[in-house]
C-alpha cells in the first residue's frame, strides 16, 4: 500500500498557501525540467558507447535515439482487455513526455528523440496492454491542458500526485518522488531542514513543488527570525549549473534523479540534501490520465504486472533508480486522495 492516502497532499497547500503557487498548482509538482532545458550526455567516459555516458556509479546513461537496451514485454491479453474501448481503438496509447532532465525524459543525440526513465516505463505499459506507444513531447506547463482536451491519453513526465491535480485527473503511481540539493563538490552545507538553507542562495523553479517547500521554508525562518534564503530563478539548466559551479548560488534545487546523475558524471557537484517532493507529508510520481476515463487502472495493473515479473526493476536499475521503486501501484483518484 501506498502511504499517499495517510498523507494528504492538500495539507502541504495548505502550509504553503499563497495566489502565486495556488495558481501554478497544476503545473508546479515535481517537474522534471522547471523551465531547464536537459543536456543529452556525450559519449567522453572510457568505455561509453556512441551516445551514452558512463557515470561514477556504474550505470551507462545511453542517449542513442536507437534505445537498444531498453526493456520490452510481451502483451498480456487479460490487461488489454481492461483498457476502454475509445482508448484502445486506435491501437496506440498516446502518451505525452517533456524532454528536459537526464535521465527522466530527455532529447537523444539526434535531438528529436526523448529518452530516459519515464519513456521505458511507458513503453512497459504500452506494451503490457497490447498498445502501440505514441510518444508526444511537450512543455511541462502545456501538459495538464492537452491531457484535459485528449490529445494525451496518458502523462508520463515525473508528475507529482496532489490534492489539486486529483480534481482534474486520475493517478497511476510507478515511482518514488524525491527532491535533490546540489552544491559544489567542496561545500560543507547539508541540507535536512529550513534552518540549513538560512542566507544561502538557492535556484529553483518558479512554480514547482521544490519552489513550494523553499517557501514554506522561508516562512518558518521568518518565524524564527531567521535570515531567509535567497531564491534564484534561472530559464535553462545549464544557467543554473554555470552559476552553481561558478559559485554564484550556493545551492540548486531539482528532482533528486537529476542531481544524483550529475554528481555521478561531473566532478564539481555533488547532492547535499533529499527531501520528499510531497514534504511535510509524502507523495509518488504517477502515470497521469484524464479523470474519470477509466485508463488509470489497467495502467496500474500494467505497472504491478511489470513490477511482479522483474522488468519494472529492470527499467529503474538501467538508469540508476532503483532507491526509488515502489511495491505496488494503486490508483490515486480525487476520492481516495484524502482517505484515511
Amino acid at each position: 500500500m501506498n502511504t499517499l492516502h495517510r498523507h494528504p497532499a492538500h495539507r502541504l497547500a495548505a502550509t504553503t498557501a499563497t495566489a502565486a503557487v495556488a495558481l501554478l498548482a497544476l503545473a508546479g509538482c515535481s517537474d522534471p525540467v522547471a523551465g531547464q532545458a536537459g543536456a543529452a550526455p556525450s559519449a567522453t567516459a572510457t568505455g561509453a558507447g556512441a551516445g551514452a555516458l558512463t557515470g561514477a556509479n556504474g550505470i551507462v546513461y545511453d542517449a542513442s535515439p536507437e534505445q537498444e537496451g531498453r526493456i520490452r514485454v510481451e502483451a498480456d491479453p487479460e490487461l488489454a482487455a481492461l483498457v476502454p474501448e475509445d482508448i484502445a481503438a486506435d491501437g496506440k496509447l498516446t502518451v505525452g513526455s517533456t524532454g528536459g532532465s537526464v535521465p527522466l525524459a530527455f532529447h537523444a543525440t539526434d535531438d528529436r528523440t526523448v529518452v530516459g526513465t519515464e519513456i521505458d516505463i511507458a513503453q512497459l505499459v504500452a506494451d503490457k496492454l497490447g498498445l502501440e506507444l505514441d510518444l508526444k513531447t511537450t512543455s511541462w506547463e502545456n501538459w495538464p491542458l492537452k491531457t484535459e482536451s485528449g490529445e494525451y491519453e496518458a502523462v508520463f513526465s515525473n508528475v507529482g500526485i496532489n490534492d489539486e491535480r486529483a480534481q482534474k485527473f486520475d493517478f497511476a503511481p510507478y515511482r518514488a518522488a524525491y527532491m535533490g540539493f546540489e552544491a559544489k563538490a567542496e561545500s560543507e552545507v547539508t541540507v535536512d531542514g529550513a534552518e540549513d538553507i538560512s542566507g544561502l542562495k538557492v535556484a529553483v523553479g518558479s512554480g514547482t513543488n521544490q519552489e513550494k517547500i523553499l517557501l514554506a521554508w522561508n516562512e518558518e525562518l521568518e518565524a524564527d527570525g531567521k535570515a531567509l534564503a535567497e531564491l534564484q530563478y534561472y530559464a535553462a539548466e545549464a544557467d543554473t549549473i554555470l552559476a552553481l559551479a561558478s559559485g554564484r548560488i550556493d545551492l540548486n534545487f531539482a528532482p533528486y534523479p537529476s542531481t544524483v546523475y550529475r554528481e555521478n558524471t561531473r566532478d564539481d557537484l555533488k547532492v547535499v540534501g533529499k527531501v520528499n517532493a510531497g514534504w511535510p507529508s509524502e507523495t509518488l510520481v504517477a502515470a497521469t490520465t484524464l479523470r474519470g476515463s477509466g485508463l488509470a487502472e489497467p495502467v496500474s495493473a500494467a505497472i504491478n504486472s511489470a513490477i511482479k515479473d522483474g522488468s519494472y526493476a529492470e527499467v529503474l536499475e538501467r538508469w540508476g533508480l532503483t532507491e526509488e521503486a515502489v511495491p505496488e501501484s494503486e490508483v490515486v483518484t480525487a476520492e481516495t486522495i484524502e482517505a484515511p
